[in-house]
């Protein structure tokens, strides 16, 4: 695992991408984020993203934006996202932006309704 100055760690095992984002997705860092991923999504071309947002305390509409962005990524080089463990304030915001109606969540986290048992 490595941590990134831009707010991320990676994990990584066979066709599986788990990447764990930190802090805020807000318009000041949603560029470089999502530049920074696209980058590691197409050099490892993974079957199954997993974002964990488990410590992520906000996000806004640029944030949104960077979710759906690699969720059309992985639908274009054939494979999945699955985001996992947001706490109940983002699960709020995916479920007011209809995100949680096509995109896969695994539980809610830290504070949250309920926890994903296959962690």
């Amino acid at each position: 695992m490595f941590k990134t100055e831009y707010h991320f760690e990676v994990k990584k095992r066979d066709w599986l991408l788990v990447v764990r984002l930190f802090g805020e997705i807000d318009h000041h860092g949603a560029v470089t984020l999502r530049e920074d991923l696209d980058r590691l999504i197409l050099k490892e071309r993974p079957r199954r993203l997993v974002l964990d947002l488990s410590l992520i305390e906000f996000m806004d509409s640029a944030g949104l934006g960077l979710l759906m962005g690699r969720y059309r990524l992985m639908q274009d080089i054939g494979g999945v996202m699955v985001l996992s463990r947001p706490n109940q304030r983002i699960m709020k915001i995916l479920r007011l932006s209809g995100m949680e109606r096509f995109m896969e969540i695994e539980g809610v986290g830290a504070k949250g309704e309920q926890e994903d048992e296959a962690r």
